[in-house]
């Protein structure tokens, strides 16, 4: 067997800590697999005294995470500080430098300054393998750059973040409100003292946006994105869509068309029989489809100590064998410079909830202005009677244009008769 392969691991944190106790506990099994024996020799973190469940005695310490990318005796070293900046970006761009394999389990340095990131790596002839950076323990980069690499793919889409299904699904499954369920998450440690990166829809669009470039061939591009959270879904929403036949999910969705790339997270009410609709708590799930394999869906813990540790040891596997591959699955000079398309241009049917007052004529205004925007109804639902009182109403469109829907519920929510803003949730028949 060969020489020990020597990493240096960057941030402690509880994917860190992961990464150094799996690697001791399956040293058998992970040196078997890669050919050498893989050890960790040197760490960077913040607070040395603290206690991070695993013992350090006789690793290098290094206060500063750029020092470790120097160390001669570090030859891979990986990144699970986090951010998009600061310390996490100069290791990895450090790392690189120094001709050294780098491992990161970073979204949202990848999908904001992926492309720098590729142009440097080709520049060095350096590795930089990222498979921790989505869905946690789901292998859903190497299914993507390497299981489905013979295929056109026209879609892929995902439960991108576990914090927002456990959210929704307790929401559904104990008829519980919003901000409730919220604070049941924080207290379970499912969602941070600040949650907004995950309820506003920020960290699922920074794996989308992973996962399109590679789907599609194509340069990073978080910008084009269009992101919504889950904040405004109620209880109420969950309940019609029940009985409708759909569950709500936040999805990211990336699709290819002959006009262009489209990538959008939002939530959605999914068919109740589609593969998605099942994956409950704080699971995460990965649909691809492509021209010769048809559809592939993943699913799995999406976060977590062992999970993301998995697959970032994965990574570490493949460098102790020599396996490399482009960043996006690609040369640069060869990736697709296909337009992305505005959410204006997406189509598809709508889901509309709307707090009315019982009163004559306010359906008929509602239809009216749909009409005018040429959006039909499939179905409209409104239950019981309650004159000059509010009541919901729900009304569920055909496929049209988005452009035409913000048009019509800008009309909508003008009515006197609506009495707050409609409830939109876009319908996706996965």
């Amino acid at each position: 067997m060969s020489a020990v392969m020597k990493v240096g691991v960057a941030g402690l944190g509880t994917v860190g800590a992961g990464v150094v106790k799996l690697l001791r506990d399956n040293a058998d099994v992970i040196a078997a697999r890669a050919g050498r024996p893989i050890e960790v020799v040197a760490v960077s973190a913040r607070h040395p005294e603290r206690d991070r469940g695993v013992p350090l005695d006789g690793l290098t310490w290094h206060p500063d995470p750029v020092a470790l990318a120097a160390d001669p005796d570090v030859e891979v070293v990986v990144e699970v500080i986090g951010g998009a900046e600061g310390p996490a970006r100069a290791l990895v761009e450090a790392g690189l430098r120094a001709r050294k394999p780098v491992v990161t389990a970073n979204k949202a340095l990848l999908a904001t300054h992926g492309v720098a990131l590729a142009q440097q790596v080709e520049a060095m002839g350096g590795t930089l393998a990222y498979e921790a950076a989505v869905a946690g323990g789901i292998p859903a980069i190497k299914a993507l750059r390497e299981g489905l690499a013979a295929n056109r793919i026209s879609r892929v889409a995902g439960i991108l973040n576990g914090t927002c299904n456990y959210i929704l699904t307790e929401m559904r499954q104990k008829k519980l409100p919003f901000a409730e369920v919220l604070k049941a998450a924080q207290e379970l440690g499912y969602a941070e003292a600040d949650p907004s990166f995950d309820i506003e829809g920020v960290d699922a669009a920074h794996k989308l946006a992973i996962l399109a470039a590679l789907a599609f061939g194509r340069p990073v591009d978080l910008a084009s994105l269009h992101i919504e959270g889950i904040a405004q879904v109620s209880a109420l929403d969950i309940a019609l869509a029940e009985e409708l036949g759909y569950r709500i999910k936040l999805l990211g969705i990336a699709s290819r068309t002959p006009e262009g790339v489209s990538a959008r997270v939002h939530p959605c009410m999914v068919p109740a029989g589609s593969p998605l609709a099942a994956v409950e708590g704080v699971f995460n799930a990965v649909l691809a489809e492509g021209d010769a394999v048809g559809r592939v869906v993943l699913q799995g813990r999406g976060a977590g100590a062992g999970p993301t540790a998995s697959a970032v040891v994965a990574d570490l596997i493949d460098i102790a064998r020599g396996r490399r591959a482009p960043l996006w699955g690609a040369d640069s000079a060869t990736l697709d410079a296909s337009p992305a398309l505005p959410m204006s241009r997406h189509r598809g049917a709508t889901y509309l909830r709307l707090m009315v007052l019982d009163q004559p004529g306010v359906i008929a205004d509602v239809t009216g202005i749909l009409r005018d925007q040429r959006i039909s109804l499939e179905s409209m639902l409104q239950r019981g009677r309650a004159p000059g009182e509010a009541v919901p109403v729900v009304l569920v469109t055909h496929e049209c244009e988005e452009a035409a829907m913000d048009a019509a519920l800008a009309r909508i929510a003008a009515l006197p008769s609506v009495l707050e803003p409609p409830a939109r949730i876009r319908i996706e028949e996965m």
